[in-house]
């Protein structure tokens, strides 16, 4: 089969032909039909999440139909279209597994870092942290529900009774998670790069109230933000736009250092929390409701041998909403 194959770090993804992987007795083997691209693809490509599994085959928003089953799998069948989140296993038995945190457990593993991803024909993934496609959605599009929908799912319930929302950087989650927002009767205010003009119109077709650059002040203090973009340099910012009692949801995965802001802008029982990665729970929430809104994705479509242009693209904001490599 086709595959792209991060081979070494500081080096472009190569397009090589590898083997058909076997699914194990828990695992359902893919055929891989959609796989959307997101921000931490180009963390581990990047080097800032130094634990990949070299050689590896990235992409962990992966939508395709089961071509077999492994011995001890229950609840899929052949022919049956599935999608796979970053996510891709947990012990099962830890502190945070019997808390219903499994994705804070200390040996998870994470599709496309840990375990080969969907940027291939076919893949391999764990039948317990996969789940059935929403009817009605093609496979383009549903693919960024599976990471870009999910954190920010996530990320939104950590704000759950927040009615003035910033997103800070309004990428693939954030077009998301404005449709879902606007849907339960929350305000949201864009905030985007500065000149970015293509992106504050992008979000108040999207239902955003206000858009503007991230250093602005918004028009009203707002309950809550959550950042998307992966610099610190935001959380000092945002904290001046919530108001006393506010909480400010880092998203990312990753992030680059917070500077040293005055006690102030924190005081008031202002707090920052972070997002770290998704539960299964999340996943049977989320991909219930988004056909109820109805969220409606924006791709950009790639084919798989262009993925490291596509990966580029991403990096440098050049288009709205979301990339997804088409494979089948």
């Amino acid at each position: 089969m086709r595959a792209m194959v991060f081979n070494k770090m500081g080096e472009k993804l190569k397009l090589q032909e590898v083997r058909i992987p076997t699914p194990s007795e828990t695992e359902l083997l893919i055929r891989v039909s959609a796989c959307g691209l997101c921000r931490t693809d180009l963390h581990i490509i990047d080097g800032e999440l130094n634990k990949p599994k070299l050689p590896l085959i990235p992409g962990h928003q992966i939508v395709g139909i089961v071509e077999e089953l492994g011995s001890a799998v229950e609840g899929f069948k052949i022919g049956q279209r599935v999608g796979v989140p970053w996510l891709g296993g947990s012990c099962g038995h830890c502190f945070y597994c019997g808390q219903g945190q499994e994705n804070l457990c200390d040996d998870a593993q994470y599709t496309g870092y840990q375990l080969n991803g969907g940027l291939a024909e076919y893949c391999v993934a764990n039948s317990q942290f996969c789940f059935p496609v929403p009817e009605n959605y093609p496979d383009l599009q549903v693919a960024p529900l599976f990471c870009a929908g999910l954190i920010g799912y996530r990320a939104l319930s950590k704000i759950a009774t927040a009615q003035r929302i910033g997103f800070y950087g309004f990428g693939a989650s954030a077009h998301i998670l404005s449709q879902l927002a606007v849907y339960q009767g929350k305000e949201v205010y864009a905030f985007v790069k500065k000149g970015d003009a293509k992106g504050q119109e992008f979000a108040r077709s999207l239902g955003a109230v206000w858009a503007g650059n991230s250093e602005e002040i918004a028009p009203t203090a707002l309950d809550a933000a959550i950042i998307f973009a992966p610099d610190g340099c935001l959380i000092p910012l945002a904290l001046k736009n919530i108001r006393k009692g506010g909480t400010v949801v880092c998203a990312g995965i990753h992030m680059s250092d917070i500077p040293s802001f005055p006690y102030e802008i924190l005081w008031g029982e202002r707090h920052v929390c972070s997002v770290a990665n998704l539960t299964r729970k999340d996943g049977e929430e989320f991909l219930k409701i988004a056909p109820q809104v109805p969220i409606k994705t924006q791709v950009n479509v790639y084919p798989l041998e262009k993925a490291n242009e596509a990966l580029e693209d991403l990096r440098m904001g050049r288009f709205s909403g979301a990339a997804v490599i088409q494979i089948s």
